[in-house]
């Protein structure tokens, strides 16, 4: 009877509203439109945590400021510690299964820690690679030390060229994919050069203890940090062409990885196993010498 007046109500008067207060004994009824099957929750495993569409929310929340102001760029370097060093961490343990970009930076990318990581990455590999070459040839008496300033700049550019150029090219080849197959993840410029920046920090350390003089160790070292970093790089952008033609999607991945060893290998020959020729021993002849020919 409750029910039967409670509908005759709401004929009667179509503006209002009836709530309906459910009893100790009854149980509460679910929408079928709800449920979610295996398959999202396999997507969300894929792209990242349960909340990322919260995140997304939040991040879409954000005032937007003109270009040209101050503001706007203010905006790439507001992020806290906690933040910083819970990315850097993130970058040190990649979780299988997991999306960086969606764990840890679409919710405030930033440009603080990519800059600053690069910049301690740079002075890092020219500090360690002038102590090498100090150390490697301790004890000789014709090898004369003379700090290499020019390592700096080289190392600069090469990071910052890396850190920049690359995620400029991947981006607007996923973008340039994305008009011909809609992928089911998409990421920004921002975000591309996110990742990139703090997939560097592993070089750190490795850098500082490259300083160790012999040959095989720093080549296990630089398989470790190759192996840690690229595996960062190839789990985040592999669900963004997955959708892709298979070939395409696997030379992609297979160029980011060879992008990122050659940056590797690269700086380890050069700035630590280059041969110096400053300490070998030279000949002198004197000015005034002369040499007597016998007849």
């Amino acid at each position: 009877m409750r029910e039967f007046g409670d509908a005759a109500t709401s004929a009667a008067n179509p503006g209002t509203t009836t709530i309906h207060i459910e009893g100790p004994g009854e149980s509460p009824t679910h929408q079928p439109g709800l449920s979610r099957g295996s398959g999202g929750e396999e997507d969300d495993e894929l792209l990242g945590n349960d909340d990322s569409d919260k995140t997304e929310l939040l991040a879409g929340q954000k005032k937007s400021s003109p270009f040209w102001t101050f503001e706007y760029y203010q905006t790439f370097f507001d992020v806290d510690t906690y933040q910083v060093f819970d990315r850097i961490k993130g970058s040190l343990l990649p979780i299988p299964g997991k999306n960086f970009v969606r764990l840890y930076i679409r919710s405030n990318p930033d440009l603080y820690g990519p800059f600053w990581i690069c910049a301690t990455l740079v002075f890092a590999i020219a500090i360690s690679g002038n102590l090498s070459n100090f150390l490697i040839h301790l004890g000789e008496k014709t090898y004369h030390y003379v700090p290499e300033f020019r390592k700096v700049s080289i190392a600069a550019t090469i990071i910052y060229a890396y850190a920049w150029l690359v995620p400029l090219a991947l981006w607007g080849f996923l973008m340039w994919r994305n008009s011909k197959v809609m992928n089911i993840v998409s990421y920004s410029f921002l975000e591309i050069v996110c990742v990139y920046g703090y997939s560097l920090f592993i070089y750190i350390p490795t850098a500082v203890l490259w300083i160790i003089p012999q040959k095989a160790v720093r080549w296990i070292l630089v398989m470790i940090a190759l192996g840690i970093s690229g595996s960062v790089l190839a789990m985040t952008f592999w669900p963004a062409v997955r959708e892709d033609n298979r070939r395409i999607a696997l030379a992609t991945i297979g160029t980011i990885v060879l992008l990122h060893t050659l940056l590797s290998v690269g700086c380890l020959a050069y700035f630590f196993d280059a041969p110096e020729m400053d300490h070998l021993p030279t000949t002198t002849v004197a000015p005034n010498q002369t040499v007597a020919t016998a007849k």
